[in-house]
């Protein structure tokens, strides 16, 4: 599917991906920024995400620094299962995100937890209830970088 992104659109998109103020009314003061109203911009996000430009849109908290823990996962699911299992998994508040693969692995996933007790009973009740393994990559080492694409 093509999309035609209209110039308010990309310039949207790429605020989106700045610091929002930390104010009761940000989109407020964003649309005061791109001379619309902050209706406006609510219901372009809206839009976005309906359509399906932008798939994600919220913060992204420091599971670790708020003493909880995460941990990417990684199945192998066969092909005539994917949606069932996917469903399945997705139906897990701790799972923050989910990627199909092309890959024998063809599930991965990150789980945040409130502890890394509840990494492992998380992990145990996917299990069962797929009855597949999951496969666990815990975090070695962390890197800080970051990540903006220009609409």
């Amino acid at each position: 599917m093509t999309y035609d992104l209209s110039e308010l659109d990309r310039t949207l998109i790429n605020s989106l991906q700045d610091d929002l103020p930390l104010t009761s009314h940000p989109f407020a003061v964003l649309a005061d920024e791109l001379k619309v109203s902050e209706q406006e911009v609510v219901d372009r996000i809206r839009r976005l995400r309906d359509d399906g430009i932008l798939t994600r849109f919220g913060p992204f908290f420091d599971v670790e620094a708020l003493g909880g823990a995460f941990c990417l996962c990684a199945m192998a699911v066969p092909n005539e299962r994917f949606e069932e299992v996917l469903t399945k998994v997705n139906a897990y508040p701790e799972v923050a995100h989910n990627y199909e693969r092309d890959h024998r692995l063809n599930m991965w996933f990150v789980l945040a937890t409130e502890s890394q007790d509840a990494i492992a009973g998380t992990v145990e009740a996917i299990e069962r209830e797929t009855g597949l393994d999951v496969l666990q990559f815990p975090k070695e080492r962390e890197f800080f970088i970051g990540f903006r694409v220009d609409a």
